[in-house]
């Protein structure tokens, strides 16, 4: 055989190692709607929660909480007189849940029983995402237009304290060791609480890697943030140092991020038509792995994180599901899509 034509073999087969390498090193998914309820009546949604004991879905209404079951799609039962709700939390060992009302500025306390409603506490201006910690059955509400959050003892259905928050709080999530982090959207800034002296312990600036952050994911044990930016980035963020370590293009409009701890997938939805997937490599760096395509307007979800289902709400709109004002919802049309890999 020529000198050249075994060069030529020897850099095919160092071309081949590589690309092996680096197929090896990309994590692959494969998810698909596996199953779509039909949602009734009109109206726009915000956020969705699964509860994993009793495999109920919760899904906000503009004014009610409809509850289906999270596996058949049934309808189990309503929730009214909620106006402008955003957020559900649930608490097991108190066998309630809270709603926030952002429309009369209360927090309607549910019995998970019976779905009735059993109290209302007031709450800051448009009350929006809820964080409950069970270790101190303190319910951490963001208020969207007091630049405040709203500290509830879960048990005595009272406020306990009113935090000042660096600008409007989006979303919240918990490290369970006694921490919570709050995306402040208008200010492009991410505040970390202390939950026993209910105050803020950091603040830290997200700009320019991440502007107006919105949903938001925590990986309790690399504690690692996700964090949504309307600059159209995920952003990795260390919860330690709020060091932003990575970013992730993803979608306009994504308005919702969850991470699941059994698989290690990373899920955000956007508005703009796409459910963005990633995972960690053997490099130690997220990659993307699938951008399964949805329908406009898809911007929030639930995650089920029992069996790692996203649950993702859509319907057919008036005009740009991404426009401001917001379009409203066609009746009839609104849906929740179901989304699996196997």
């Amino acid at each position: 055989m020529h000198r050249f034509n075994k060069l030529a073999m020897a850099f095919a087969g160092v071309t081949l190692l590589a690309a092996a390498a680096l197929a090896a090193d990309k994590p692959s998914s494969n998810f698909k709607v596996v199953n779509k309820i039909a949602v009734e009546g009109t109206g726009r949604w915000d956020y969705l929660i699964v509860d994993p004991q009793t495999r109920h879905l919760y899904m906000s209404r503009s004014t009610h909480v409809s509850v289906f079951d999270a596996d058949s799609g049934a309808v189990i039962g309503d929730i009214p007189d909620t106006p402008g709700v955003h957020g559900i939390a649930l608490a097991p060992e108190l066998g309630v849940g809270f709603i926030s009302g952002g429309g009369e500025d209360k927090v309607t306390v549910f019995d998970l029983k019976t779905l009735k409603t059993v109290a209302k506490i007031p709450a800051g201006g448009n009350p929006d995402s809820m964080l409950y910690d069970p270790a101190t059955k303190t319910l951490f509400v963001q208020d969207g237009k007091g630049n405040t959050t709203t500290v509830i003892d879960g048990a005595a259905r009272k406020v306990v304290a009113t935090i000042p928050m660096a600008g409007r709080p989006e979303f919240i999530v918990g490290d369970g060791q006694g921490h919570a982090y709050v995306n402040i959207e208008d200010a492009s800034k991410l505040s970390e609480l202390d939950i026993a002296s209910k105050k803020v312990k950091a603040t830290w600036d997200l700009k320019p890697s991440c502007e107006e952050p919105t949903g938001l994911a925590i990986d309790l044990k690399t504690r690692t943030l996700f964090s949504a930016c309307a600059n159209k980035f995920l952003a990795v963020i260390n919860a330690d140092s709020g060091k932003i370590l990575q970013t992730l293009p993803i979608g306009d409009d994504t308005d919702a991020v969850a991470y699941d701890p059994s698989t290690g997938y990373v899920f955000a939805s956007s508005g703009d038509g796409g459910l963005y997937v990633f995972k960690k490599g053997a490099a130690g760096k997220y990659q993307q792995v699938q951008k399964l395509d949805t329908p406009e307007g898809a911007k929030t979800m639930g995650y089920d994180m029992g069996k790692h289902r996203v649950y993702l709400p859509t319907a057919k709109f008036s005009g740009n599901p991404t426009g401001h004002p917001r379009p409203g919802v066609v009746p009839g049309t609104i849906s929740i899509e179901v989304i699996g890999n196997q």
